[in-house]
C-alpha cells in the first residue's frame, strides 16, 4: 500500500502548497499521480507523454519524483504559463510543454515513449473503442499506459438520483462520467495490452477534499470573479453528491 511520501512532503512547503492550490483544475493531480505510478516502475531515463496535463501537476510529480523526461501536453492549458511554472520549480529542463489534441494523430514517432500517463483527463477523450488502440503504437513494447480519471461507483442510466439531477446534463456530463464496469468493458476490448489494474483510487476522497478547500473563498485565493460560477457549481455539486456516487478510476496496462 502506498504511503503518499511525495505529496505529503510537497504540501509541507508553503510555496509548493500555494502553487498547488492555484493550479488545481480538479481533485489533487499530484496525489492521484503518485498513487497511479505506484503500480509500475518509472526510472529517470524514461520518456513519458503526459496527456491532458492541465496546469502540469502530474508533470511536476513525474519530473521531480523520478527525474524522467516528460512531454506536458494539453489542449487548453497555456504551455508558456506551464513552462514558467516549471522554471520556478527548477524542473523546466526535464519537460517539453506543448499544446496537443489527444483525439488527433500524435506528432511523435511510433514506439517513442516508455509511458503514456494521464490524470484527470482521459475520460474526456478516451470514451470510444478507437482511442486506447490509437495510443498503443506510441509506447515501446513492455511500456505502460496509465490513466486516472473521474468516474461513478455505478452508471445512473435513466435513474439519476434526485439530488444529482440539477447537475446531470445527459448530453455532456453523463457522456464522460461513467461507472467503473462501463470502463472495464471498454478497456477489455483492446488488443495489444495486458491490463494490470482497473480499480478505484484509494486517494479519491482526500484528493477531492484538497481541491474543494482550494475553491472555498474562505480558505483560499482561487475563488476569483472569472471562475466564481464554475467554482460554486463544483462546490454545490459535490455537496449534493456527498460521497455517494463519485469515484476515481485508474487503469494500468502493459504494452505487449
Amino acid at each position: 500500500m502506498m504511503n503518499n511520501t511525495f505529496i505529503n512532503k510537497f504540501m509541507s512547503d508553503e510555496k509548493n502548497l500555494a502553487f498547488l492550490n492555484a493550479t488545481m483544475w480538479g481533485p489533487n493531480g499530484i496525489r492521484q499521480a503518485e498513487e497511479l505510478a505506484s503500480h509500475f516502475t518509472i526510472t529517470k531515463d524514461m520518456k513519458i507523454l503526459d496527456l491532458g496535463c492541465g496546469m502540469g501537476l502530474s508533470t511536476v510529480y513525474l519530473a521531480q519524483a523520478y527525474g524522467a523526461e516528460v512531454f506536458a501536453t494539453d489542449l487548453y492549458a497555456d504551455p508558456t504559463e506551464n513552462y514558467e511554472n516549471f522554471q520556478a520549480l527548477d524542473i523546466a529542463d526535464k519537460i517539453v510543454p506543448m499544446i496537443l489534441d489527444a483525439t488527433q494523430p500524435l506528432p511523435f514517432a511510433k514506439g517513442y515513449f516508455d509511458v503514456i500517463f494521464s490524470v484527470g483527463a482521459y475520460n474526456m477523450f478516451g470514451d470510444t473503442e478507437e482511442m486506447l488502440p490509437n495510443f498503443i503504437p506510441y509506447v515501446k513494447k513492455g511500456g505502460y499506459i496509465a490513466v486516472a480519471f473521474p468516474g461513478l461507483k455505478y452508471d445512473f442510466g435513466d435513474n439519476i438520483p434526485q439530488e444529482m439531477q440539477p447537475f446531470w446534463d445527459v448530453s455532456e456530463v453523463a457522456r464522460y462520467v461513467r461507472g467503473i464496469e462501463w470502463w472495464r468493458d471498454l478497456f477489455n476490448k483492446t488488443e495489444g495490452i495486458e491490463i494490470k489494474c482497473i480499480s478505484e483510487q484509494i486517494c479519491h476522497d482526500i484528493a477531492w477534499d484538497e481541491y474543494l478547500t482550494s475553491l472555498d473563498p474562505k480558505k483560499g485565493e482561487k475563488f476569483t470573479l472569472d471562475a466564481e460560477y464554475v467554482d460554486k457549481w463544483t462546490l454545490d455539486m459535490k455537496a449534493a453528491e456527498d460521497g455517494k456516487y463519485f469515484n476515481t478510476i485508474q487503469l494500468i496496462a502493459k504494452v505487449i
